[in-house]
């Protein structure tokens, strides 16, 4: 597996889901921790439901604020792969998409945020329905 040095792989030392707070905290083996919520792991699945084929192909993800993660299982020795409450189960994430998520989660989740009001759109599962109602989109049966 490639790490961000690709002389030394990236591997976590511990990680731990709080089903409390709905957090995922990975600690690495360079000292760096980082606690992700399910919502933002949700938001920025790797998938290409979420992500798309290619840039400009981004799926924006709506209502996933009470997301839980339901099931985690490892992926070779190089991630994992959580299923949501919400169904998703496509994403792999790899010790690297997760540190880099570490990173840079202030970054990501303003931008998120600034799409999602540019959207007019919400955190909130009612509220994303609610607004697709308005826009005369109706729900299937």
């Amino acid at each position: 597996m490639a790490g961000l040095d690709p002389n030394k792989p990236l591997v976590p030392s511990e990680l731990k889901l709080h089903q409390k707070s709905r957090e995922l905290e990975i600690s690495f083996d360079d000292g760096k921790n980082f606690r992700l919520s399910y919502e933002f792991l949700r938001v920025f699945s790797p998938s290409a439901e979420v992500r798309g084929h290619g840039p400009g192909q981004e799926t924006l993800q709506t209502g996933k604020r009470d997301v839980d993660i339901t099931n985690f299982e490892p992926v070779g020795n190089y991630g994992v792969k959580p299923t949501f409450s919400d169904g998703h189960d496509s994403g792999i994430y790899s010790w690297d998409v997760l540190y880099e998520l570490g990173l840079h989660h202030d970054e990501l989740w303003q931008v998120y945020l600034a799409k999602l009001a540019e959207a007019s759109a919400s955190r909130d599962v009612d509220a994303g329905k609610q607004a697709a109602k308005a826009a005369g989109c109706h729900e299937k049966p």
